[in-house]
């Protein structure tokens, strides 16, 4: 009855998070540090320095990984703003597409997210020195050994690796992105942004070496009045897709008892703070911010120097590489669970068209043809993840004797290898 699968997780992963190398990653973060600066602004033309270096790079890397990667740099044109753009601007995001193997499923699209800029002290200064090795060089040395992993794995969705710019400026490259992603009408399911992932020390001699922070919204931003009182009818506040994907992230991390588990925050970000996440989450995709437990502010936004025998700046030498292999490992397997389990059931309901101590809901098949059936999950209502489950078959609609009233309950998909779906929370229905 337990919510966590008794069998064994899919061996496949197993195999995928087995060719995560932290060496790579530690030579990919010094290799982006060594750029000097990713400012949004900085010299676009040097091949040594400054961002526009630091794009080809990460495209070359990105094209190495394999031919069936289809990497191509996402460019936008910015106006000075007033605010953190002082002149006229090309900010260009490096994508790299892994076309889904499955027709049914090919149109669904998850990403991994992290932004290659960096900045010093000063935000609107493009010429100091802003190595940026943890923020956000090892979200984005991450993507990119995920990238040359997986690409060699087909999985039945579509995998999108993204390295945005512009997130020290006020998220321009992912915003300019998931709005054009919106208008497109891309089926984007879920974002994974990766941002200070590399180091699990922090102030007064912690560490978190097992854990990572996952931030997720629980009202979407988007909502109109009428999803509002919607929202409020059902209590859900605390079930949004997004708050789905961090259960989902927590869900896969148990089931494979990995080294770095998350930490699941029920906030959008932190205080006085933001990530590309955000800008998924504003245009109504599910995306979720994984950071490390704590942070050393005399590493993030300084200037390198020494003070007081204090090393400020963001250095080669505070990322973990073990740790970072972690959290990358922890990303690839909930991709890889995202992109081969059958989609989350659509139209879930629970039926309430008369009093009744038991509870029934109702939902859609999911249009996989490797579908093997669903489960009903359920969780008291201050638990702050799945309880239990119940697996009903290939059917599409079951009644657990329990009453609706006590418990939040959901349906998820599972495909033949025992891949599932993230939970959909229902609705209430008459029928």
């Amino acid at each position: 009855m337990s919510a966590l699968p008794q069998q064994a997780p899919p061996p496949e992963v197993v195999a995928i998070l087995g060719e995560i190398s932290a060496e790579r990653l530690r030579a990919d973060v010094e290799r982006l540090a060594a750029f000097g600066t990713r400012h949004t602004l900085s010299d676009p033309q040097s091949d040594t320095r400054g961002i526009g270096a630091a794009r080809r790079w990460i495209a070359d890397r990105l094209r190495a990984a394999g031919d069936a990667l289809q990497v191509a740099m996402d460019r936008h044109a910015v106006a000075p703003d007033g605010r953190r753009i002082f002149r006229d601007v090309e900010i260009v995001n490096v994508v790299a597409e892994l076309p889904g193997a499955m027709p049914e499923a090919r149109g669904r699209r998850y990403y991994v997210v992290a932004h290659y800029d960096s900045r010093a002290s000063d935000v609107m200064n493009p010429d100091a020195e802003a190595p940026g090795a943890n923020d956000d060089g090892s979200g984005t040395a991450l993507v990119i050994e995920l990238a040359r992993v997986l690409s060699r794995h087909r999985c039945d969705a579509t995998l999108v690796f993204m390295a945005t710019a512009g997130e020290e400026q006020g998220l321009y490259g992912a915003r300019l992105h998931a709005r054009q992603a919106r208008q497109r009408g891309l089926d984007i399911r879920a974002v994974l942004n990766n941002d200070i992932v590399g180091d699990p020390t922090g102030p007064f001699g912690r560490a978190h070496p097992g854990q990572v922070r996952v931030f997720s919204e629980g009202l979407p931003p988007e909502a109109d009045p009428e999803t509002y009182a919607r929202l409020r009818r059902l209590e859900a506040s605390a079930d949004s897709p997004s708050r789905q994907l961090a259960r989902f992230v927590d869900h896969v991390a148990a089931w494979h008892a990995l080294e770095v588990r998350p930490m699941l925050v029920h906030r959008s970000d932190r205080f006085l703070r933001g990530g590309d996440h955000t800008a998924f989450n504003e245009v109504g995709y599910a995306a979720v911010r994984f950071c490390e437990v704590e942070e050393v502010y005399e590493r993030q936004h300084q200037d390198p120097r020494v003070e007081n025998g204090v090393q400020y700046g963001d250095l080669p030498q505070f990322v973990d590489a073990r740790y970072l292999a972690g959290v990358a490992r922890l990303n690839a397997a909930v991709l890889v669970h995202l992109a081969n389990a059958p989609s989350v059931p659509a139209d879930a309901r629970i039926v309430a068209a008369e009093l009744a101590p038991t509870t029934t809901l109702r939902w859609s098949r999911s249009p996989e043809p490797d579908v093997a059936g669903y489960e009903v999950v359920w969780r008291e209502t201050t638990a702050p993840q799945w309880q239990w489950a119940r697996d009903v078959g290939d059917v599409t609609e079951a009644t657990i004797e329990l009453s609706k009233d006590n418990y939040f309950f959901g349906v998820r998909a599972y495909d033949q290898d025992g891949y599932r779906s993230p939970v959909a929370f229902p609705a209430a229905g008459r029928e």
